[in-house]
């Protein structure tokens, strides 16, 4: 008989367990509220439907724009003219910084990588300052899609707010520079990343305009389309079926008593519940819609979207893992300080 040996069951090496795949919070979202909705008012469930989708597909032709821009100057390597903003005098660097902060086609966590190599080789926290400022606020993803769901006036609006919160936070840092507050600013081991980035790597060399005729370049375009179009998609889709929620359920008189009129009570709502309410830059625009189809005056819809983009988590965490508190501090006291502004003189022009 032949002899046979077991393993001790101690010795045996475990089988490996298969992790489930994690839900996507937004699609997950989406079900929930579709399936509280059938289950609580079953009647309303093919109104809200419908009103997604046609409000989906009224902002269908800029989101497409928006997603070929972005993965045109990722695929291009034009985010490479961004280097450029941070050389030379102080001043033009901060009015570059916060120029060219409300055009890169960065997310809030890819710019810490670049950011960080620019802060250890000594670039000014001001101009740096300005960049991050500026940078949550627009991109031309966000340019095209906020002017498909409020109109180009609005976005036209927010690209100058942006600019002018980077320059104000650019030029408040240079003059306090010789101060505590800023000596020292930055984290001794800053948590470099937080998401698939490239860092400053894509921003080194010149740009390739005529990108097709490059394999690597066309891979590029592909993946960062792709990307853009699940990610523009499923949160779009999100905030057009809260949307329609809050316009069925929520009263008008309601919004109109807390967040409309001309004074500077609901703007400063609108601030201080910016960040907290915000998903992320692209689902508040069909959210501020609905807002302002509800009552919401101009000047808070504006100080909702600069506080908001500026202060919400992904972009404060691009900030906190490279500065120190007292430096985080002021990054949300410019955001709020802005948002406040921004939305005064949009009451008035608008």
């Amino acid at each position: 008989m032949a002899e046979t040996t077991t393993q001790p069951p101690e010795q045996r090496s475990p089988t490996p367990r298969r992790r489930l795949p994690r839900p996507d919070p937004a699609l997950s979202l989406i079900a929930l509220a579709l399936l509280a909705l059938a289950a609580l008012d079953r009647t309303a469930l093919t109104p809200v439907i419908q009103n997604t989708l046609s409000s989906f597909g009224h902002t269908l032709i800029f989101i497409l724009f928006a997603i070929g821009s972005v993965a045109y100057l990722r695929a291009t390597g034009a985010t490479a003219l961004l280097a450029k903003a941070f050389q030379g005098n102080e001043a033009r660097m901060i009015l570059m910084a916060a120029a060219f902060g409300g055009l890169s086609p960065f997310c809030s966590c890819e710019v810490i990588p670049f950011v960080a190599a620019l802060l250890a080789v000594g670039a000014p926290l001001s101009a740096v300052m300005a960049f991050w400022l500026a940078s949550p606020l627009m991109d031309p993803a966000m340019f095209f899609i906020t002017s498909g769901a409020l109109g180009i006036e609005f976005a036209l609006g927010k690209t100058a707010a942006a600019i002018a919160l980077g320059m104000m936070g650019g030029f408040s840092v240079k003059a306090l520079a010789g101060t505590a507050l800023y000596t020292d600013p930055l984290r001794t081991a800053p948590n470099l990343g937080c998401c698939d980035s490239k860092g400053p790597a894509e921003l080194q060399g010149r740009p390739v305009w005529a990108f097709w005729r490059d394999a690597l370049r066309r891979q590029e375009f592909q993946e960062v389309a792709v990307q853009n179009t699940l990610f523009l998609g499923k949160w779009l889709l999100l905030a057009y079926v809260l949307e329609s929620l809050m316009l069925r359920y929520v009263p008008s008189e309601m919004i109109a008593s807390i967040l409309g009129g001309d004074g500077i009570g609901p703007i400063l709502i609108a601030s201080l519940v910016g960040a907290p309410a915000y998903l992320n830059g692209y689902a508040a625009v069909p959210l501020v819609a609905g807002l302002l189809e509800q009552g919401m005056s101009p000047g808070a819809a504006m100080a909702f979207v600069i506080a908001g983009g500026v202060s919400c988590i992904p972009a404060a965490v691009a900030v906190w893992a490279l500065v120190k508190p007292r430096v985080f501090a002021s990054y949300l006291g410019f955001s709020i300080t802005g948002a406040i502004l921004a939305g005064l003189v949009w009451n008035i022009v608008a």
